[in-house]
């Protein structure tokens, strides 16, 4: 695609509600997802705060992630989702901050969590697998525009491994029905000690 990326803040201020109501329950219908948040949770539960960065406005990893005992909290780039996601998950913290350039003091987080989020950014890496970028200018059926890069596991795990990570654990599953048709992929990865 050669058209310019959206401002994704403001594509998520305007789909805050929807994206909420339509996401709130997704782990639900996600068993691997779930499987993979459980033995994160375990290992990091009680090991300091974990961000959810760009948790939506559902909030729904960042409190899947609190009631398993882990320090959670999310942020994301969109004050209208965050301002949904304090409502919807009462009692945890959200905050507004670009993933880019986190408010976090060095080595201050035990983890963090970027579910669904990275893909927003240019060919940096994604969670959703494929080739190239793909785009709507109707995003959740609203007036407002979204683009995701695409990468496949191979690419995103040296992007991780040229940042001096260790790769814990790399997956790809196929989508449930209901989620985009594209592979979904998933890296556990570490800084090297």
């Amino acid at each position: 695609m050669s058209t310019p990326w959206p401002d994704i803040a403001h594509t998520y201020d305007v789909a805050a509600e929807h994206y909420a109501a339509t996401f709130a329950a997704e782990l639900d219908g996600k068993p691997f997802d779930r499987d993979l948040l459980d033995r994160y949770a375990a290992e990091l539960a009680g090991r300091g705060e974990v961000w959810d960065v760009g948790c939506g406005a559902a909030g729904h990893v960042t409190r899947y992630l609190a009631d398993r005992g882990v320090a959670a909290s999310g942020a994301d780039i969109s004050p209208g989702s965050v301002a949904v996601a304090r409502r919807c998950q009462p009692g945890l913290t959200f905050r507004v901050a670009d993933m880019c350039d986190l408010p976090a003091g060095e080595a201050s987080l035990a983890g963090i969590v970027a579910f669904y989020s990275i893909i927003h950014l240019p060919r940096l890496a994604a969670m959703h697998g494929g080739t190239g970028e793909t785009g709507s200018d109707a995003a959740f059926g609203l007036p407002v525009q979204v683009r995701a890069t695409l990468v496949s596991l191979d690419e995103i795990v040296a992007m991780a491994e040229s940042a001096g990570l260790a790769i814990r654990e790399r997956h790809e599953r196929a989508p449930y029905p209901g989620e985009y048709p594209s592979p979904r992929l998933y890296l556990w990865a570490e800084v090297r000690c």
